[in-house]
């Protein structure tokens, strides 16, 4: 299974087990969203940053199977630097 998936769901369980107590303790919904965001955020980067890795690294290997790089190709010169290139 992708580390994608289940970081996800770990970070949307985060994000509504703490909006739902903020609800329920009536807190306004969008004040408790915004608190549930930033709580669901830092948890997950403090306890989870091995799971959190895994995506990274399976994201840059999957990027580098189709070809690319960080850097991006050299063809990526706009039109104009392959103007002045050519000078």
């Amino acid at each position: 299974m992708p580390a994608w998936i289940p970081y996800t769901l770990l970070r949307l369980a985060l994000f509504g087990v703490t909006f739902i107590v903020l609800w329920v303790l009536h807190l306004e919904y969008w004040l408790a969203a915004i608190v549930a965001a930033v709580v669901g955020l830092t948890v997950s980067y403090i306890f989870f940053p091995g799971l959190r890795n895994r995506v990274a690294e399976e994201l840059a290997a999957s990027r580098e199977r189709r070809g690319g790089s960080p850097e991006g190709p050299a063809s990526d010169a706009g039109v104009d630097e392959q103007a002045e290139d050519r000078d």
